[in-house]
């Protein structure tokens, strides 16, 4: 097992594989959407789904919690493709775009604009879901040895947080909170949010616990030049982006 040697990232790994996948739904088609939600929960999948489209869903999706994607092209009053690309500005979650559009281009279009794959209605079920495996095993952290923010690199391996030519060693709480942000940056994430992530126990439910652990961590993020990287918000919880 890849963090067999690190005691810190094994209990991370496991839990983040014991959760149910959350599937989101961005579908104009009411019918479809039924369909579909139907048999991802068949399948174990936690499902969400946006079906209004008279403003435009790209910033609802990038705050939404959700492990993968599953995107329609055409629209009401928006392009999948345009969302597509907004999306990968900010977060790498994958994106499988299911729609009716069959051309080769729209196929090449989805792969060059960050889209993980590409389904066509009527879709075959057993092919969606393998392919819905596959691209969340893709995304999946455990098959990583490091995850990346622009210039900075946490290693889940030796559970260091690398900028440039300096790094620093993190303790267990330290690599819990980076290793959170890093897999939803972009996102505010609010600190009871994070309190339930890192600490699901009656024994810390306190804030103050977060925050001491919060402000240890950026002293040592400092050390490496790396002061504002993790945001504050204020009344609203942590960011990093």
């Amino acid at each position: 097992m890849l963090f067999k040697k690190i005691s810190n990232c094994d209990k991370i790994i496991k839990d983040d594989g014991d959760k149910m996948k959350k599937i989101l739904i961005t579908e104009d088609d009411l019918k479809i959407t039924e369909g579909l939600t139907e048999l991802l929960k068949n399948n174990n999948y936690e499902v969400s789904s946006i079906t209004d489209f008279k403003q435009d869903v790209t910033e609802e999706i990038i705050n939404s919690d959700f492990d993968l994607l599953l995107l329609d092209i055409n629209l009401p009053n928006q392009n999948g493709f345009e969302i597509c690309r907004k999306i990968k500005e900010v977060i790498t979650k994958p994106i499988i775009f299911v729609t009716s559009n069959t051309t080769e281009e729209a196929e090449l279009k989805s792969i060059l604009l960050g889209g993980t794959d590409f389904i066509t209605k009527p879709y075959n079920k057993m092919i969606l879901l393998e392919k819905i495996k596959r691209a969340l095993n893709q995304n999946d952290p455990i098959n990583f040895k490091e995850l990346k923010v622009g210039d900075v690199v946490l290693d889940l391996h030796l559970s260091l947080i690398k900028y440039k030519d300096k790094e620093v060693e993190l303790t267990r709480n330290e690599f819990r909170i980076l290793y959170y942000l890093f897999l939803n940056v972009g996102k505010v994430l609010k600190k009871e949010e994070l309190l339930d992530y890192l600490w699901n126990d009656k024994y810390y439910l306190d804030e103050n616990i977060l925050t001491v652990n919060m402000n240890r961590l950026r002293k040592k993020l400092e050390e490496i030049d790396l002061k504002d990287f993790v945001k504050t918000i204020r009344g609203e919880g942590y960011q990093i982006c």
